[in-house]
């Protein structure tokens, strides 16, 4: 091995030796309001390594073995699981992708993408390789996978029915310490760095853990001195440290119980009331319908069919828009993007329509199976 290499390896051993050993302090130090300063330094030091270790200071470096996938579609949805789970059995019979299914662990090696169908929708379905424990700080290729699982619309973990709710707790580990948050949604904190004028802490409810000596450890951790920050709900030190380190993506997740053809209608009953989880059977394709309908909820899509002028409108192959991009704006900007410059105005029949047709302007949001007619200026 060359010695940046050796360089690489060290400095990495280093940060997983630092990480270990605040994660320890941590575990060893009591919660109390006395320790509450003590423990968000610890949080924001452990946020700082374990932002080191997806982006090594200096940048560049070798680029691993990609597990890029060219995005298409409208969503992108990646399967994350522990090995041997069914993870790609489910995406065989669910895409009908052909992606290697073997009884022993590891047999994807890269990402697989299949693509399927949903309600007019393409959606993108990518098999990660099997998470192991510790892929955050880079065993397996662990690293890699969550890079990609960053970019998903919908996560789904994929979870072993046989095998304890720990593997749960593992994986959401795994994944909150690349800075993926699963069904949660961004912290309601304002923070504003400023050149000078010291801390204005601003608190609208009161806070059970947050105060201006505890705000002003974190942040000094940082080295920032001056900032403006807005508590609008009772938050925590590691949500303000979310805010401050600002690389956070928000992904909404499903948990796949697979294999429930080994348990009891009983205890299918217990599972059933576990919060966002669908059980399944890959190998029997059990309960495919309401894995298929939650993961559409779960992506938050609109339909949206267009209709030339004088004719039906074309409820064969309907433009999919996000939950956050779905103005007539947005639409025209899907469609063409000359169409964005040479609007007039739209016509729009259906649920956001306050009578139909309604003549609406760029701004108007859309609701799902809208139809619409664009006018162009002449």
């Amino acid at each position: 091995t060359s010695s940046p290499e050796l360089q690489k390896q060290s400095a990495k051993m280093s940060i997983l030796q630092k990480i270990a050993d605040i994660e320890q302090e941590m575990a060893r130090t009591q919660k109390n309001k006395a320790t509450n300063a003590h423990l968000g330094i610890l949080k924001a030091k452990l946020a700082k390594l374990r932002r080191e270790l997806i982006t090594p200071k200096g940048g560049g470096g070798v680029k691993e073995e990609g597990f890029d996938v060219a995005k298409t579609g409208d969503a992108r949805i990646g399967f994350v699981g522990f090995p041997s789970v069914g993870k790609s059995t489910l995406l065989s019979n669910l895409a009908g992708v052909y992606s290697e299914v073997a009884a022993y662990e590891f047999t994807t090696l890269t990402t697989v993408p299949g693509v399927i169908r949903y309600k007019g929708a393409k959606i993108q379905l990518l098999d990660l390789p099997g998470i192991i424990e510790g892929a955050k700080d880079g065993k397996g290729r662990g690293r890699q996978v969550i890079a990609v699982a960053r970019t998903c619309s919908l996560i789904l973990i994929v979870l072993d029915v046989m095998k304890p709710l720990q593997h749960k707790k593992l994986l959401e580990y795994e994944l909150e310490g690349f800075g993926i948050r699963l069904n949660k949604q961004p912290p309601n904190i304002a923070f504003k760095r400023k050149e000078k004028g010291g801390l204005n802490l601003t608190t609208l409810v009161p806070q059970s853990e947050l105060d201006v000596d505890i705000v002003k450890t974190i942040l000094a951790e940082y080295k920032i001195h001056n900032a403006d920050i807005t508590l609008r709900y009772d938050a925590t030190a590691e949500d303000l440290i979310d805010v401050i380190e600002g690389n956070r993506v928000y992904i909404p997740c499903l948990y796949v119980l697979n294999k429930i053809d080994q348990i009891s209608v009983e205890e299918l009953d217990i599972i059933y009331k576990i919060p966002h989880c669908v059980p399944i059977s890959a190998h029997h394709k059990w309960n495919f319908d309401d894995l298929l309908e939650k993961m559409w909820l779960y992506l938050n899509l609109i339909r949206v069919y267009t209709k030339p002028k004088g004719q039906l409108p074309d409820y064969a192959s309907p433009i999919v828009l996000k939950n956050d991009l779905k103005s007539v704006d947005d639409l025209c900007m899907k469609i063409h993007k000359t169409l964005q410059k040479d609007f007039k105005c739209a016509l729009v029949w259906g649920s956001s329509a306050k009578h139909n047709p309604q003549r609406v302007g760029k701004d108007h949001i859309l609701a799902d199976e809208d139809v619409v007619q664009v006018i162009k200026k002449l």
